[in-house]
């Protein structure tokens, strides 16, 4: 029988290997191991990702990329994760993927890797609660809800009322993680549920309600493509477009490390949170979208509402049930936004606490709740500001800025995600692994990983309509794909930084056990 740890002990390990790390205990020690998984489980949210980007992988692709290709990417997905929890197992720290960079390759990989991971996760925050802004429109919408100042009950201003939502809900989510880190944790762990009984729920909504569904056949042979590109492109261009669904749902694992200071025995609870919550919402997230697909009976329909998984609604559920699907989806959006919030604000924190963001005191600064408040600010505003271009849209108010901000989540997790994988595959056996590891299998998991991400990568930079290619009459630059354009900024923003100031200046990570003044109580 294996020996039980008390906490006391437990608690005192962890900061034990903190200060081995070179970090003292700042931040509060109160999540469980189950919290832990939970929060990257939230952030995965089937309800979530599944659901809001659903049109892509029906309009690139149709059925077969999403009763296909969900199960095969998400076991190419769980090779990162994998390898991802081999790394925080070693190195339990919030800076997590920047840390493991800087040990592993010094402070130049740190540089890069923390500000991909940093991009990308403000890239999660402005997209998850833009999602569920859109989800919450619907939902008024479907209760014909008018404010005066704002009316549901029409269709007139879908675009602003929209932003209008997802500014309140940044506001909300930004209060809830001031003001108490308990209190993400709890909600976390109720998310947890709420993901497993609405996934559930909707599940049997779709099965039982829906008067007719659609054949095996369809959905697992069925190719659409509603893309504009010729046919002859579907199988190496507009298919892959599709797998954006898959990738971009299942991100924001890192969480699982960046709230590591947080959780007890997280040398062993945040390697398992992270793979855990990528295998788990695989599973959850193929069974929802096969009852989703298999409802959707009213193709015609369902292409003309842009293969939303709104328009299957519609077009397969009685407008009461309709509400019921939509509000499970919302509010577990709601919880998924919160934890990304989260995940966000300590990564700030962590990367600010070795001094590579401007105003790296402010963004270090703890309130009496011992929460990085003004990390908690910042990853809002920056989310903001990303998705500021989603106030236009196309003639039916379709915002097409919101796939350039998933790409730009995918694209920069993804690329900070592999970088510290290469290193860690580069050193070898001379690794030194934590109580979770992988043990020889790093030698094909590590490059199968690297490769799976680099192809992703390329795929995600394209344009995802004709309109958006520069060269064809009918291009519009409401349309282009704004990811490449935004992460390349960052890339030689950050790059001439290095060159010019910081490889003078940053060193990598800070030892706090030595430099306490900027992660103190204030």
């Amino acid at each position: 029988m294996a020996e039980t740890v008390a906490p006391q002990q437990q608690q005192s390990d962890d900061e034990r290997r903190l200060a081995e790390l070179g970090y003292t205990q700042a931040l509060q020690r109160s999540w469980s191991s189950f919290s832990n998984f939970a929060i990257s489980f939230t952030i995965i949210s089937v309800l979530a990702g599944c659901f809001t980007t659903y049109g892509q992988a029906w309009n690139n692709g149709g059925p077969i990329a999403i009763s296909w290709g969900w199960p095969i990417i998400c076991g190419l997905i769980l090779l990162v994760a994998f390898s991802m929890s081999e790394l925080v197992s070693a190195y339990p720290t919030a800076g997590g993927i920047y840390y493991w960079a800087s040990t592993l390759g010094g402070p130049k990989w740190g540089w890069f890797t923390g500000w991909f991971n940093l991009v990308g996760l403000v890239g999660v925050v402005a997209s998850v609660d833009y999602g569920c802004a859109q989800f919450m429109n619907a939902t008024f919408t479907l209760f014909a809800l008018n404010l005066g100042f704002a009316n549901w009950g029409d269709s007139a201003h879908i675009l602003s009322e929209t932003f209008l939502l997802f500014m309140v809900i940044l506001t909300i989510h930004a209060l809830i993680n001031i003001y108490s880190s308990p209190l993400v944790a709890l909600f976390n762990n109720i998310s947890v549920f709420w993901h497993v009984a609405g996934v559930t729920a909707i599940v049997l909504v779709l099965a039982f309600v829906p008067d007719t569904h659609q054949s095996v056949d369809f959905v697992f042979t069925q190719t659409i493509n509603n893309s504009g590109f010729g046919g002859g492109m579907f199988w190496f261009y507009v298919l892959p477009l599709g797998f954006l669904l898959t990738m971009y749902t299942q991100t924001g694992y890192d969480a699982s490390a960046h709230i590591s200071e947080e959780t007890h025995g997280a040398a062993k609870a945040a390697a398992q949170g992270v793979w855990r919550a990528v295998f788990w919402s695989g599973v959850g997230g193929w069974i929802v979208l096969l009852a989703i697909t298999f409802a959707a009976t009213d193709v015609a329909g369902i292409n003309k509402g842009a293969g939303s998984s709104l328009a299957v609604f519609a077009t397969s559920l009685p407008e009461g049930w309709q509400k019921v699907v939509v509000l499970i989806a919302t509010i577990g959006q709601l919880f998924c936004g919160m934890a990304c919030v989260t995940s966000c604000s300590r990564m700030t924190y962590a990367f600010s606490r070795d001094r590579a963001v401007p105003g790296w005191r402010m963004w270090t600064r703890l309130n009496h709740h011992r929460v990085p408040a003004y990390a908690v600010v910042f990853s809002c505003v920056a989310a903001l500001i990303m998705t500021l271009p989603a106030l236009e849209g196309d003639a039916n108010g379709a915002p097409y800025a919101f796939f350039a901000v998933v790409s730009i989540c995918v694209i920069g997790l993804y690329i900070a995600y592999v970088l510290p994988i290469y290193l860690r595959w580069r050193k070898g056996d001379d690794f030194v692994p934590g109580p979770w590891t992988l043990g020889q299998k790093y030698k094909w998991i590590n490059p199968a990983a690297i490769i799976w991400v680099a192809i992703c990568v390329i795929i995600f930079c394209l344009p995802f309509t004709p309109a958006a290619v520069p060269w064809r009459d009918e291009f519009d630059w409401k349309y282009v794909n704004y990811a490449p354009i935004t992460v390349g900024a960052v890339l030689l923003i950050v790059g001439i930084w290095w060159a010019v100031r910081a490889k003078h200046t940053f060193t990598g990570p800070v030892r706090t056990v030595e430099f306490d003044d900027g992660a103190g109580l204030q």
